[in-house]
């Protein structure tokens, strides 16, 4: 299928205000499309269903399935991105929901130092604060946008997600919440940030190192329970977009005889990366003091339980080893970070980062400011 035939047939869902997600995984080539048949809004029970699941931050509220039985999948292997930025949608900088920016830096410095002193009286260690930006769109061409984030970011995992029910999402990811085939997963500890200024040999600060050592102890507690065999890699500095993080990789053997998958996703969302340390204790402070609802953002999203067929021998003239084919499971799930909604004409941009006892207020609020510029850079 070419790139042309692609793109008109989710325009064509767009256009029926039906469901559809279109995506492209980290450090790969071939974009997928998953378009849902009707507007049916289904949500997932226990995480067994097959489709693409986009989960909220607040696990208490309902994930949203685009179940592979009721779509069709379609795949291309080269898309032309060319007129991508030309054709992208051209945004006003103008924040309209709070004209000044003062007004909007002070809550958020003012949050982060009441996160500050919630650290301090041992409520919990570690509190990942967030806000959003909203900016108004001349004109509102997502694909466009999703073609300009598949050109400005090939290691992170881009999508554009619509239900006219629910909304219309796009976003760059870096961060894996867990890959699994068969009964081997992986996923990562992803945590500290600091903008890149042409190199990747840099120093951290304690502060983010600390960041990073929360979001790997809680990995590995969070699923001792349900693998084995696990192992776990050095910390190292990795880039995503004008942005670099600290990352450890972590893998194993899945083994659900005691427990299940949705038990597994629920020690593992929200990960201290994007909530906090406790979990419960910080995201309630999340809750009652952020002032606004995440909805998607910091949840996850991506395939869930997609069947795929393995045989020994690439060759299918050899019936014999043919026999042996076997169907694995496969789930592709990512932290929803560095994303967008478009409501109308108006885009919100989500943004957040980690705080700890020496979290400088401030810094807290640049750091933000520098994690915007991932998706205002495609809205111009």
């Amino acid at each position: 299928m070419t790139a042309e035939e692609f793109f008109q047939n989710i325009h064509q869902n767009l256009n029926k205000q039906l469901p559809f997600v279109v995506y492209r995984k980290p450090n790969e080539v071939e974009v997928k499309a998953i378009l849902q048949n009707t507007d049916k809004l289904y949500i997932t029970e226990d995480y067994s269903e097959k489709g693409f699941v986009m989960a909220p931050f607040d696990s208490t509220r309902n994930s949203i399935l685009i179940p592979f039985e009721d779509s069709l999948s379609l795949t291309c292997h080269s898309v032309n991105l060319g007129e991508a930025f030309e054709s992208s949608n051209k945004v006003d900088l103008m924040d309209f929901d709070c004209p000044k920016t003062d007004v909007q830096k002070n809550f958020h410095v003012d949050l982060v130092k009441t996160g500050i002193e919630a650290i301090k009286d041992a409520q919990f260690a570690k509190v990942v604060l967030s806000r959003r930006e909203l900016f108004e769109l001349e004109e509102v061409n997502p694909l466009a946008t999703f073609k300009s984030l598949l050109q400005n970011y090939p290691t992170a995992f881009v999508y554009c997600w619509f239900h006219p029910k629910v909304g219309l999402w796009l976003g760059a990811t870096p961060e894996n919440l867990i890959s699994t085939e068969g009964s081997r997963f992986k996923t990562m500890a992803l945590a500290g940030t600091q903008k890149y200024e042409g190199t990747e040999n840099v120093v951290w600060q304690n502060k983010e190192k600390e960041e990073q050592q929360f979001v790997t102890d809680f990995i590995l507690q969070s699923v001792e329970e349900t693998t084995e065999r696990i192992q776990v890699s050095e910390v190292k500095t990795v880039k995503a977009g004008n942005l670099l993080h600290l990352q450890t990789n972590i893998a194993g053997v899945l083994n659900f005889k005691n427990s299940s998958f949705k038990e597994l996703l629920d020690k593992l969302h929200p990960t201290p990366a994007v909530c906090g340390m406790p979990k419960e204790a910080s995201k309630q402070f999340i809750l009652n003091k952020e002032n606004y609802n995440r909805e998607f953002y910091t949840g996850f999203l991506g395939e869930l339980n997609l069947q795929e067929k393995t045989t020994r021998n690439t060759n299918r003239r050899n019936v014999e080893n043919n026999a042996y084919a076997s169907v694995k499971n496969i789930s592709n799930l990512y932290v929803n970070l560095r994303c967008m909604q478009i409501l109308d004409k108006k885009a919100l941009i989500y943004v957040g980062g980690g705080v700890t006892k020496d979290s400088n207020p401030e810094a807290e609020w640049k750091e933000t400011q520098a994690k915007a510029l991932v998706m205002k850079k495609v809205l111009q």
